[in-house]
């Protein structure tokens, strides 16, 4: 079914199901577990299953917009479908090519999907699935190169950046099911499976018949540190009286936090301390470091 959009100062009854305004990544909808009237602006929605939401006297629950359809006898076909966006700074353009491979249902040509059209093309994707030993899962996507598209493809961004063969490039996995694609009597974009976002790392293989990638998520791309900032102790790595740092008072102090009076005098010493005699011994502090790193129980 398609479900119909939240509104505002709309009475409500439970087991009543809309959607965002906005399509959501997550591939939620949100049913009405407790009746009332929803506010004069849209609430912001939860992004996990089961988190409910307050809506003025009306509270939603999260539940997943395509998943109940698959309980049934016979659940609509799960189609598969990818975006490759192109990197401006790596790749010389911002393209986006969407491709399916239409083995799951009895589709002969392109799909529509939210306004866009998916190429039918042979497309091999596998190992998404997460286990439970800790380490991320690093899938495979390799796509038809009978007709030298992805030759042609991977020698223009190697132009932009030589040897890159579309590293970086980020890969969209989408999976709705084929009753709610554009087109059909239920169509709708906001039915699917929550997004999966993925990268290339490298290029795996590259014949005559098809070019082969291996993806990985953000976290585990190789070179990217998460967070981007160091994580050191005790020395702030903020730029004083910067807008990160907040300070504008008018009591100064110099690097041993002493007190002085003129302000060319006054210099932070980057230590908590010194955060403290500015701001107060019991005041929110905007510390710019992290003084719980190394601590142990």
């Amino acid at each position: 079914m398609a479900y119909a959009a939240w509104a505002a100062s709309t009475s409500y009854s439970v087991g009543d199901i809309v959607r965002a305004s906005a399509l959501q990544a997550t591939g939620l909808v949100f049913r009405c577990t407790t009746a009332g009237t929803s506010a004069s602006s849209e609430p912001a929605w939860a992004t996990t299953i089961g988190t409910t939401v307050t809506d003025n006297t009306a509270v939603w629950t999260a539940i997943a917009s395509a998943y109940e359809e698959l309980a049934q006898i016979a659940p609509s076909a799960v189609i598969e479908l990818f975006e490759l966006t192109l990197d401006n700074t790596l790749h010389g353009s911002t393209d986006v090519f969407r491709w399916h491979n239409g083995a799951n249902a009895n589709v002969t040509g392109n799909i529509v999907w939210n306004g866009s059209s998916y190429i039918r093309l042979p497309v091999q994707a596998e190992g998404f699935e997460y286990s439970n030993t800790g380490t991320l899962p690093r899938p495979t996507l390799t796509v038809s190169n009978l007709d030298g598209t992805m030759t042609t493809l991977l020698l223009l961004v190697n132009g932009t950046t030589p040897g890159n063969d579309l590293g970086g490039a980020e890969v969209k996995r989408i999976r709705t099911l084929k009753k709610y694609l554009d087109g059909e009597t239920a169509a709708d974009p906001h039915a699917k499976f929550p997004d999966e976002i993925w990268f290339i790392d490298r290029k795996a293989s590259e014949t005559r018949d098809a070019v082969s990638f291996e993806l990985a998520s953000k976290f585990d791309l190789a070179g990217i540190k998460l967070p981007k900032r160091q994580l050191i102790a005790n020395i702030c790595q903020w730029q004083y009286r910067s807008s990160e740092c907040g300070y504008t008072g008018t009591n100064y102090f110099d690097v041993n936090d002493v007190s002085v009076t003129s302000a060319s005098n006054d210099k932070c010493g980057k230590r908590l301390s010194s955060c403290k005699k500015r701001f107060g011994d019991t005041a929110e502090l905007p510390f710019g470091s992290f003084p719980g790193v190394g601590l142990t129980q």
